[in-house]
């Protein structure tokens, strides 16, 4: 994803200060973090900065922020938006920051809320969003991804997503299995696979990811599903918490599935594409994933929205949390940090908005009905009923098939992703290479080894 300093003529403010000089918009674009001036307490407009606008070949989706750009403005004549393009790049972030060329909002992922909130690059913003609308309203799992240890709150969230079952229901049929009652358990995946895989026609079962560190990702989620852990923290000091009876049994399954059951098919060192390419030509029964999935599937591989249901994670003791949300630059002003949480939460945590973006995007025939934005399941309880029945009423694919899923994620507790997550996934990523393409693997040396690994990772972070 990148970030860049271009600004679109959105506003008639913004066109109004752009067409000073082309000296004053010089300066306006040096000072996007200053305090100075229009943005002070003392009245005025205070010109916002903010990342997260989507890319122009992105066509909806930016004429739907653009407009809601022109909406905000108009309800906020005080505050002047001026939008970016991209998200958060990790490898310039810092550069930005020290260069006053991070913008006043910024996109962050749930994995990098920690280390920015230690390291001071994010405001505090407790005090202006203690009066947000709706601000009870937000899941609080998710807002405590945001907080530091003593409960003060840097950010906020604006979508996330967890693993699921994605099944083929069509396999299911075909393999005499009930496309209603999804495994509930790493057992029931197991009969399912040889059941699935049985259909020969190089038909498989169930597939994993094993390259490009997705394999320690699906590792991860499956040890969670299961109530393990990658890492655990004493005295602020992680170690390696995966060489556990837990950890075990996630590599034991697969390779029972791979050696003893033969349901996950020769072909290994899979990524995510070939996962799904697999599943869109109705040649793979099961895979561990989000719900973004299944519109890739029916997109860019041809599978149909109604052969596929996702269900609630095996055993789903906990389950893998990823997602994204926004912070404010800690230059900002309290002017900016005030407009910058109205921003967040009117853009991303407005009820009343989601549901006219369902009605957007029904009427672009754009998909509606997965748990995914747009219609992020951020809420709980009446707002959460609420923002579903309307999901329910715009759906242009079949919302049943993902009804196990959506009635189970209140009650499965969401696990992030570990600290210095891509090296232990790159760690974890041999461990299942050799799990499912080595016979011979011996279990417990590989998690004694990734073990070994991942400590010294944790060592010198």
């Amino acid at each position: 994803m990148s970030s860049t300093s271009s600004r679109p003529a959105l506003s008639r403010r913004t066109l109004t200060l752009a067409t000073a000089t082309v000296l004053a918009l010089i300066s306006l674009t040096a000072c996007g973090t200053s305090s100075d001036g229009a943005d002070s307490d003392s009245g005025g407009t205070v010109q916002l900065d903010v990342n997260g606008q989507p890319p122009k070949t992105q066509a909806f989706e930016r004429k739907l922020f653009d407009k809601h750009v022109r909406q905000f403005e108009k309800a906020n004549p005080d505050i002047d938006i001026v939008p970016h393009e991209g998200f958060m790049d990790p490898k310039t972030f810092n550069a930005k920051l020290a260069g006053g060329k991070l913008e006043d909002v910024f996109y962050v992922y749930f994995t990098d809320t920690r280390s920015l909130i230690e390291k001071k690059q994010a405001a505090d913003i407790t005090d202006a969003v203690k009066d947000m609308p709706h601000r009870d309203d937000v899941q609080d799992p998710l807002m405590k991804i945001f907080q530091d240890e003593r409960g003060r709150q840097y950010g906020l969230p604006t979508s996330n997503y967890s693993m699921g079952l994605l099944y083929n229901r069509a396999l299911f049929e075909k393999a005499g299995l009930d496309p209603d009652r999804a495994p509930k358990t790493w057992a029931d995946v197991r009969k399912a696979a040889k059941k699935i895989a049985a259909l020969g026609d190089n038909t498989v079962g169930y597939a994993d990811f094993s390259a490009n560190n997705q394999g320690g990702w699906h590792y991860t989620a499956e040890l969670y599903s299961r109530g393990g852990r990658i890492a655990t923290e004493s005295d602020g000091k992680w170690k390696a918490a995966f060489n556990t009876p837990e950890g075990k049994a996630t590599f034991q399954d697969l390779y029972d599935m791979r050696w003893k059951d033969d349901s996950m098919g020769s072909k290994q060192l899979l990524q995510v594409e070939d996962v799904q390419r697999m599943m869109g030509s109705g040649k793979l029964g099961m895979y561990v994933s989000a719900a973004d999935n299944i519109t890739v599937i029916a997109k860019q591989f041809g599978g149909k929205y109604e052969d596929y249901a996702l269900a609630p994670m095996p055993d789903a003791k906990s389950t893998l949390l990823g997602g994204e949300g926004y912070m404010i630059n800690p230059k900002a002003s309290p002017a900016k940090i005030k407009a910058g949480v109205k921003w967040i939460q009117w853009r991303y945590l407005n009820p009343g908005l989601i549901e006219k973006n369902v009605a957007d995007y029904a009427g672009a025939k754009l998909p509606v009905g997965i748990p995914m934005p747009t219609v992020p399941d951020i809420f709980e309880g009446a707002v959460r009923d609420r923002i579903e029945k309307v999901k329910q009423g715009n759906a242009t694919m079949p919302t049943a098939n993902y009804q196990a899923f959506m009635d189970s994620a209140p009650k499965v507790p969401g696990v992030i992703e570990p600290p210095e997550a891509q090296q232990v996934y790159a760690v974890l990523d041999s461990a299942m290479q050799a799990v499912l393409t080595k016979k011979d693997a011996d279990i417990d040396a590989l998690l004694d080894d990734a073990e070994n690994k991942v400590d010294a990772i944790y060592s010198t972070s």
